[in-house]
């Protein structure tokens, strides 16, 4: 079971929306609705690039913005953050099951670490973070080693993501997909499924994703 962490298990794209707009603010700026969600999905260095250029200061360090915002994140990490409707529940009846599990996040290890206090060090067997992998969503990458790691082959995967960026990365790496848009709408296409939220979601449901994926050929 591959679950990503932003706007799939907790709700916390909104927290991202203020450190990214007091970022903005700080640099003199107003970060715009479409720069905005051009970053839901993205690693840290996209987002970066993204911030710099929708203000017009495409000078700016990345890595400096990024250490900004990381130290923003995280105290609303401590005091704000929620889980998503349904996906506590689906946490816990995937990890009761003795399901192998993995956490797949764009965000990097330091911020993954603040949010690991709510969503419980003990809910999965591996973590794979956004600075951790060769390449970031939408590149497959992230998926494969999550399920290298977890010694399970990737069609015998359910992905659960929440952005359009996330959804490409899920498919294009063979695991069977669910999306729960969040933030930004997710088009329908071949191998996804969607639905409004992760609520009323059970093992039956996740099983019966993996079925088209390992049909015999």
């Amino acid at each position: 079971m591959l679950f990503d962490m932003d706007g799939t298990l907790v709700d916390s794209e909104k927290l991202w929306d203020i450190g990214l707009r007091e970022l903005a603010a700080h640099y003199g700026g107003t970060l715009s609705e479409a720069g905005r969600r051009a970053m839901i999905g993205s690693d840290s260095p996209t987002s970066m690039r993204i911030l710099h250029e929708d203000l017009a200061q495409p000078w700016r360090d990345p890595a400096v913005s990024a250490a900004w915002l990381d130290r923003r994140i995280s105290e609303l990490f401590v005091s704000d953050l929620r889980w998503r409707p349904g996906a506590l529940g689906l946490l816990r009846a995937v990890r009761a099951a003795g399901i192998p599990t993995a956490l797949v996040t764009s965000t990097n290890r330091v911020l993954v670490e603040v949010a690991l206090e709510t969503l419980g060090r003990d809910s999965f067997d591996v973590v794979v973070c956004g600075d951790e992998v060769t390449a970031t969503k939408p590149d497959p990458a992230p998926y494969l080693t999550a399920a290298r790691l977890l010694d399970v082959p990737i069609n015998r995967c359910v992905a659960i993501e929440d952005s359009p960026t996330g959804v490409a990365s899920a498919l294009a790496s063979g695991a069977a997909v669910l999306g729960v848009p969040s933030e930004v709408p997710i088009d329908p296409c071949e191998g996804l499924h969607l639905l409004e939220s992760l609520t009323g979601v059970d093992l039956e449901l996740l099983a019966s994703l993996l079925a088209p994926l390992n049909l015999p050929r």
